[in-house]
């Protein structure tokens, strides 16, 4: 009985099957419905915190982010607007992600003082220094925990002021060999606020974009405090044995728009995750502009 059942549900599949192949319909099954993410994809964790001026472009640098890890298939984001998931605390049934889960930290022009405790602190510096994960500070993260040391020597330095606020910056490439501005050329102009760094030296960063000082207004402008005029734009380094990457570029909402910016802190994130080979070695200044004044 169950083996003429049998047959005759084979002969069922069979004519239909035969059926749909003479209307001209496919004969193979469709594919299974997607269910899950690919395993293989880096995790990175955007922080977008504001504890001091709030800069427009904050949420369009954290769609940014997003879509490209999205439409790249190299990352999920995660995007936060508190300072939660900045521990290795375990949740527990939360459910909640803790930076163990992370390969990549982004500060999205975070300002002020972050809402972050002594142990978060910690487990931040452990989680580029010890644990060899990344980090990418973009534009305001320069403007960020000035009580907390540590922070400034793992992205730095510190913000001290933006003598031509937003305008149209003469940029030269120091660097043409890493992969996050290997796009540009060896002059450039961009509009942008440039941040002027303190507590910097060339000694602990490899520079790969600076403003060129030949091309600079100083006239009666007391915001110029470095006297060696020495403008960073983007640096690279080691933190121990995590990779840092930080450029004063995104300031505007505009500057997102640009394939250029974009590129730029794709390739950075790229190499902050381990994808791409960038140096980190310090270099004197350019000749050109060793005595500029």
């Amino acid at each position: 009985m169950r083996a003429s059942r049998m047959f005759s549900f084979s002969v069922v599949l069979l004519v239909a099957g035969s059926f749909l192949h003479a209307q001209g319909a496919p004969a193979t099954m469709p594919p299974p419905a997607p269910h899950m993410k690919p395993t293989h994809l880096k995790h990175v964790l955007v922080i977008g915190q504001t504890k001091g001026f709030e800069h427009d472009s904050v949420s369009t640098v954290m769609a940014s982010i997003y879509n490209m890890g999205k439409e790249s298939g190299l990352w999920d984001t995660m995007i936060r607007t508190d300072t939660e998931l900045l521990t290795k605390k375990d949740f527990g049934k939360n459910n909640t992600k803790n930076l163990n889960y992370f390969d990549v930290l982004i500060f999205a022009s975070t300002t002020g003082e972050l809402d972050m405790d002594a142990a978060q602190k910690a487990d931040t510096i452990a989680f580029v220094k010890e644990d060899g994960k990344g980090f990418v500070g973009i534009h305001a993260a320069l403007d960020t925990n000035y009580k907390w040391p540590e922070y400034g020597d793992m992205i730095g330095g510190y913000f001290d002021q933006h003598p031509w606020m937003t305008f149209n910056a003469p940029i030269v490439t120091e660097d043409p060999d890493f992969p996050a501005v290997r796009h540009f050329p060896k002059a450039f102009v961009k509009y942008d606020e440039i941040y002027q760094p303190k507590d910097f030296s060339r000694d602990k960063v490899n520079v790969l974009l600076s403003l060129d000082p030949t091309k600079l207004d100083y006239t009666n402008n007391p915001r110029v405090h470095r006297m060696d005029h020495d403008f960073p734009v983007a640096w690279s380094k080691m933190y121990g044995k995590g990779r840092v990457f930080y450029s004063t570029l995104g300031h505007t909402e505009e500057a997102w728009d640009d394939p250029d910016i974009k590129k730029m802190y794709f390739e950075a994130i790229k190499w902050a995750l381990g994808m791409t080979d960038g140096s980190t070695a310090s270099h004197a200044r350019p000749a050109a502009f060793a005595n500029a004044k």
